[in-house]
Parts: C-alpha cells; structure tokens; sequence
C-alpha cells in the first residue's frame, strides 16, 4: 500500500483559517498583511521542491522525505533566524502496529515525530537561562521569553539547515481538517499517530468535536533557583503534568476513535499549549529517528552544546504536591486561583529580565541571558 501525498500537497495550499486560531503564538514573527510582495516570494519557492512518500512493507511504515514543506515556508533566514533551509534525505521507518509499553521514554531534545509533509517535528531547543546549559533552567520555545524567527506555521530553521516544528503545522492543519473532523498530520517515531488538537467528545464513537486540552499546568509559587521570580511557562521546568486536569496524559496522548480509526488507537494530539508538541512517547522509538541528531550536533543556535536532556516534571504525577493549578493564558502572564502566592519582592529582576536584555538567540555561552524574562 501506497499513500501518495501528492494530493496533501495540493490540500495544504487551503488557507490556515480553515480551522481555530487564537493570533500569533508566542515565539512566532508578527503576521503583517500579505502584500504583492509576499505573493511574489510564494511563487520563487516551487511547490515541486517538496517531497514526501509514505508506504507500508509487511510491519512497517517507510517515511521518505525532503523536509521541506509543500507550502512555501516563511524567509529564511530572517532577523531572529540566521539559517537557511536546506534540503534533507531522510530515510525513516515505524512501526505499523505500534505498542505502547506501559510507561513513558522521554523525548526531549530529540526529534518527536514526522509530519505527513515530510518536515520534522522537534520542540525542544538548546536556549538556557544566562546559555548556561548547567543552569537547568530550559527556555520553551513558545514560552514567549524567545523570538526565535518562527514562520506562520510555527516552524524555524536550525544551523545544519533543518526546518522543523516547534508547535501546530497550521498548514497541515487545515488540510486535514482542521476542527471539523479529527486531523491526523503525521507519526510520532514509535509509530503512533499524530492529530491536531480536536478530537471526538466522547473517545469512543463519532461525536460531537472538542478541543483537546493538555494536562499539564503552571506550578505555583516561585523558581528555587536560577532566573527566580515566578513560575510563568517561559521555561520547561515551569511545569509540572496533573493527572486528570486535562483531556490526554502525559505524553499528551489518549486512545480514540478517529476517521482513520474507527475502532480506535492510542495517538498523540498537539495542543496549543505546553507541551504544544509532546515530549515523551508511550511506545519503542525507532532508531531511525535518534539518528536524525547525531552526537556532537550543534545546538539550534550555535551554543556548541549538544540537545538538551531534561529531568522532565512529566514522568511523575504531581495530583499530590502542593502546588495550585494556574490558568495558562498562551504566552501572557497567568492570573493565580484564589490564594496563589504573589513573586517576593525583587524576585527574578537578575540579568536577562525584561525586553531587550543581554542577545537573543546566538548569544555566546556564558554571557547574558539569550532571551527575555525571568
């Protein structure tokens, strides 16, 4: 069985709005009207320059790729993005009936998964609090303390010239159905599939559509090391999975039922909010994936360090700890539930608070915080 993505390359063309959006996510380049300017520059990048194919051999699932997407992509590079795309050659494989092995393997600092376009996805980054790896203090990418020259699919480009997600493919998105129907847009590498963030309300038969919501939150009170200052979402550390405060578990997962489907499957849903992008799979990742980042890679601005491994909050029910949920508001500061814990006076007003303190993404190692915010 072959499925050609020929046509998804036709499909992706519909615009974004074909599915819910909430404006510009943090970390992402201004939108600005189109201009004929911008028409001109989509019709430089020939459609044709994608490749993606997707077949099936006996037990497994063979994904070849380019990694470059079928809708021209943002520029690159651009004033917080210094790299340019370059075409890839990869050679992937999964399971076709993948299994999931009772417990979580961490993700972060690898690549996750592969979308339907061929473009990988691949959350984490390699920006620490003041670029010093040892810190373990983590900036999301999405966190809204980086402006890391994200295009309006939520994607950006790393020094070896791979472009690749760090949220929702809007623009597979809406091909696949964006809010209408469960959207599958690609594979995570222990084969499951992957969806956007609408599924069916009930799990277990066609129903009605909702938005999926993650489970992970904000914690509350204040960093103990570090930046210091408030818990806000700008690094990794700042949250923490609560079993049963959202829709999926910690690898932001659930089993359903999806058009592909009927009868249901366990798969991954990207969300708009952490972990956007999960970081942990539930199933045996094919090593066909950790090759794509070998050993003494660059990191993603040119630290020199290798991708991150974090000692990640979402391999332990945290329901228990004394720790109040906060409303996560994109990349806005959270507003504390009744009785949250308000920042001590002078919490986090260290180095690298505020806009435009210390480089931004490129700093050299060392210096001052590569982003903003505490």
């Amino acid at each position: 069985m072959r499925l050609s993505i020929a046509l998804a390359g036709l499909l992706v063309a519909v615009p974004a709005a074909a599915h819910e959006t909430h404006g510009v996510l943090a970390g992402e380049e201004p939108l600005e009207p189109a201009s004929i300017g911008d028409e001109i520059w989509d019709l430089l990048i020939p459609q044709a320059d994608a490749s993606a194919d997707i077949s099936v051999d006996g037990t497994t699932r063979h994904i070849r790729a380019n990694g470059y997407p079928n809708k021209a992509p943002g520029r690159f590079p651009n004033r917080n993005n210094p790299h340019s795309i370059s075409k890839k050659n990869y050679n992937l494989k999964v399971p076709v009936n993948p299994r999931k092995n009772g417990r979580a393997t961490p993700a972060q600092g690898a690549v996750f998964g592969i979308a339907t376009n061929g473009v990988v996805m691949d959350p984490g980054t390699a920006e620490y609090w003041q670029n010093n790896r040892r810190s373990g203090w983590n900036y999301e990418a999405l966190g809204g303390a980086c402006k890391l020259g994200l295009d309006k699919y939520n994607a950006h480009v790393q020094p070896d010239g791979t472009y690749h997600y760090h949220g929702i493919p809007t623009g597979v998105l809406a091909a696949s159905g964006g809010n209408s129907v469960p959207a599958m847009i690609g594979y995570a590498a222990d084969g499951f599939p992957v969806y956007g963030q609408y599924g069916y309300s009930d799990p277990g038969k066609k129903s009605g559509m909702k938005k999926l919501q993650s489970s992970y939150r904000i914690k509350n009170g204040t960093r103990p090391s570090g930046p210091g200052g408030n818990y806000d979402g700008k690094f990794t550390q700042d949250w923490a999975y609560v079993v049963g405060s959202g829709d999926l578990d910690q690898c932001n997962g659930r089993f359903a039922v999806t058009p592909e489907f009927p009868d249901g499957t366990y798969h991954y849903v990207l969300t708009d909010t952490f972990p956007f992008i999960p970081r942990c799979w539930m199933g045996s990742p094919d090593s066909s994936f950790s090759r794509l980042k070998g050993r003494g890679q660059r990191a993603e601005f040119g630290t020199g360090e290798s991708s991150p491994t974090i000692d990640f909050a979402a391999m332990t029910d945290n329901s228990d700890t004394a720790l109040r949920l906060i409303q996560a508001q994109g990349g806005q500061r959270p507003r504390f539930l009744p009785g949250g814990r308000p920042p001590p006076p002078g919490a986090g007003r260290g180095p690298g608070r505020g806009q435009g303190h210390g480089p931004q993404a490129g700093g050299r190692p060392g210096g001052r915080a590569p982003c903003s915010g505490s």
